[in-house]
């Protein structure tokens, strides 16, 4: 027989541990390896054991400080330490280790586990469960997300079947109680282990866990109860949406089971590029091609907005690359009137193909200029100078 492992590294904990510590750890480890959560693994079946076997001794002041002291011989039973008798439970004759969970989980742990350990914490195969949620795509364009906007969107989901109302039995037949596990939707397996009898459940396979059989299906749906079927919904598309957003539409998703609530849609969203703007947070960018002449002279531009065209004054000396911000003509802030900004790059074009008369003009102008309208210029040969040492 392999060796047992240090109680400590088992819990994934240091000596001197805090008893909350040793809670916490034990939490955790029983969730990752509980028998429910991994059926069929007998990996984690081991581990399980090995979990709660460390957790009882360290959990326990007592058998810790022995454990401590001699290690696995100060509390097995083997070595005449006080406690549990050879081959007895730790944890008492036919304890059920729901219990355990229970106290550590606020009661319920079966139920959120598929059955748990005990028969009071044993899930209703019956009992209403809400329907999971459905999922659709949505593409919108740049103005749409900006200013809002409704739309028709079509999603797939499953619906209680209309022809046996969701029974999944066939016109004039019903379900019947399953034989097996007597409409429980679980079967009981008893198991002894060191720790003495530990009772778990199992899924009934003869009902797949729902209590009852159907001996007639329903053709529309093959016994399910439920059909997958195609539907469309306007959504409120909210102004100032971003791409990848998540839009839900409450009570239009899969319908639930045995009287369940229905789940939700979520709609994802998808926004097409645009050809000139381009949003950043809150805020709306785009860049202004304008002449020489506009930008040495200054001019009134007309500039594109999500509002439509505007006027601005480009001031006598614009260079390229500089930014002008149209305050509150950006998006708007999600659920309220607050709009961010537009900024506005300059881009000052070259004009190409030249004829000969306008080459000369632009020769007779380079030659008429000074060093002071070029004040970039100047002040980069300046430096040129400083750096070279020239004169």
């Amino acid at each position: 027989m392999a060796a047992k492992r240090d109680f400590y590294d088992v819990l994934g904990l240091p000596r001197g541990a805090s008893d909350d510590e040793i809670k916490k750890a034990y939490r955790k480890l029983a969730k990752k390896y509980h028998p429910d959560l991994n059926p069929g693994d007998k990996a984690a079946e081991s581990s399980f054991k090995e979990v709660n076997e460390a957790y009882e001794v360290l959990c326990d002041k007592d058998k810790r400080a022995r454990y401590d002291q001699f290690g696995h011989a100060g509390v097995d039973p083997s070595y005449g330490a006080a406690g549990a008798g050879a081959g007895g439970n730790p944890f008492g004759d036919d304890f059920d280790l729901g219990d355990i969970f229970s106290s550590f989980f606020g009661g319920g742990f079966g139920g959120s586990f598929g059955g748990g350990f005990s028969s009071r914490g044993r899930s209703n195969p019956n009992a209403p469960r809400r329907g999971s949620d459905s999922e659709a795509s949505l593409s919108i364009s740049f103005e749409e997300a900006a200013k809002g906007c409704k739309k028709d969107v079509s999603y797939r989901v499953v619906e209680k079947c209309p022809e046996c109302s969701g029974s999944g039995a066939s016109k004039g037949s019903s379900a019947k109680t399953c034989q097996v596990c007597h409409g429980t939707g679980q079967s009981r397996v008893t198991q002894r282990t060191p720790f003495g009898v530990v009772q778990t459940a199992r899924t009934c396979e003869s009902c797949g866990g729902t209590g009852k059989v159907i001996e007639n299906p329903c053709r529309k749906c093959s016994g399910t109860g439920r059909v997958q079927v195609t539907k469309k919904v306007e959504v409120n598309v909210p102004a100032g949406i971003d791409n990848g957003q998540i839009l839900k539409v409450g009570n239009h998703g899969n319908a639930g089971v045995n009287g369940g609530p229905t789940g939700d849609l979520h709609v994802y969203i998808t926004v097409r590029p645009h050809s000139i703007f381009e949003r950043r947070g809150f805020d709306i960018w785009c860049e202004l091609p304008i002449t020489f002449v506009q930008a040495a002279l200054g001019d009134e531009v007309t500039v594109p907005t999500i509002d439509g065209k505007v006027s601005y004054s480009i001031h006598e000396g614009t260079q390229s690359g500089d930014i002008f911000k149209l305050k509150g003509k950006g998006i708007e802030h999600l659920g309220s009137k607050r709009r961010g900004d537009q900024f506005v790059k300059v881009s000052i074009e070259i004009p190409r193909n030249l004829s000969s008369s306008q080459k000369e003009f632009l020769r007779s102008f380079e030659k008429e200029a000074s060093e002071a309208n070029y004040q970039k210029r100047r002040g980069f040969f300046e430096k040129l100078k400083n750096l070279f040492g020239e004169n």
